[in-house]
């Protein structure tokens, strides 16, 4: 399709739609800017991401694990073997899988699985030292670590901690892997993103980072270990407009997280795995269609015990695959790429 330099893709016309009024843009939407830059060829084109977070999650392998909470960043075997397998499929069909790492990952004696996710070529971002809340406000709301061990941040602010946190990973990547981080994500998802909190927005900046993952949008779950309902399905997809980039007044750029999560499916919802299949396929579906964005957000600690097949990155693959010169698989980067900053 042959566009002008000042024509709207029917990406850009879902996010603008969405964010009306909000005070955001999303890229190349310049209202006729003769200066605004034309987006990519993939502009017209279903951008799809894997991303997996490197850390363990409580409630896995088994409901009584919560020890995690303290030890994010020590993963078991089986999750640095599962990380590995899913990059190796995704990069069987094209793709690449964004990894965002804790920074404690890279206190274990061996990183070599690490090394050689980088030497694949997939990005890996930078996700805090020790799986901190950016949004904390109170020193017990930072992370359960300093809640049990207070005096690790004695005489410390909050923003102190957390930039420090955020910092530290940054050197533990360049010092143990030899790379700069590939973007920033942060622990948990907030529906408003970093939207209120422009003081956290300018720390990422101040930090070197040009965009977020920060945004998961609301949606609908159920009721935990009961049946799917199909209006469970038809809220998280209706959700997905929610979880377009789109860029804070501010310039940075955020790359929002598409539900459903596998936290939100297996242990918030307690669903079965043909049950997260099902809205994972409607997602990805609804973003082929509407030429959108779709990130998917997953844990490999999380799907090791609840998709040992890789049947979730196989499908998300396939269906991209299926969808021909309609989309493309992607990381982050390249998302974010698409993105001008534009301030308003």
């Amino acid at each position: 399709m042959n566009r002008s330099s000042k024509s709207i893709s029917r990406r850009q016309f879902l996010v603008n739609s969405f964010f009306m009024g909000t005070g955001f843009l999303y890229p190349g939407s310049a209202n006729g800017d003769d200066s605004q830059k034309e987006l990519a060829s993939n502009d017209d084109k279903a951008l799809v991401a894997i991303s997996l977070d490197l850390e363990m999650s409580r409630y896995f392998p088994t409901w009584e694990q919560t020890h995690w909470d303290y030890e994010k960043g020590n993963l078991n075997d089986e999750t640095k073997k599962y990380t590995l397998e899913a990059c190796r499929r995704v990069k069987s069909y094209g793709g690449l899988v964004h990894c965002f790492a804790v920074g404690r990952v890279f206190e274990q004696e061996k990183v070599d699985w690490l090394k050689e996710i980088n030497r694949a070529g997939h990005p890996i971002g930078n996700h805090t030292y020790d799986h901190v809340n950016v949004k904390a406000t109170k020193p017990e709301d930072i992370q359960f670590r300093f809640r049990r061990s207070p005096w690790l941040i004695e005489g410390k602010s909050p923003p102190e901690v957390i930039r420090e946190n955020i910092r530290l990973t940054n050197v533990a990547l360049k010092t143990r892997i030899g790379i700069d981080p590939a973007g920033f994500r942060t622990p948990g998802g907030f529906g408003n993103g970093l939207s209120d909190r422009p003081d956290v927005q300018q720390m990422l900046q101040d930090l070197g980072f040009h965009w977020v993952s920060s945004l998961y949008p609301a949606h609908p779950l159920g009721t935990p270990g009961k049946e799917l309902e199909t209006q469970v399905l038809e809220g998280i997809v209706e959700a997905q407009q929610a979880a377009q980039p789109f860029v804070y007044p501010r310039g940075l750029v955020e790359v929002p997280m598409s539900p459903i999560s596998d936290i939100g499916a297996f242990r918030n919802a307690r669903w079965k795995l043909d049950d997260f299949l099902r809205a994972l396929r409607l997602g990805v579906e609804w973003a082929i269609e509407h030429r959108a964005v779709f990130d998917l957000l997953c844990h490999p600690s999380v799907l090791y015990p609840n998709d040992p097949d890789f049947r979730v990155v196989e499908l998300v693959c396939d269906l991209v695959k299926q969808a021909g010169d309609r989309a493309a698989l992607v990381d982050l980067d390249t998302i974010a790429k698409q993105t001008v900053p534009y301030r308003i």
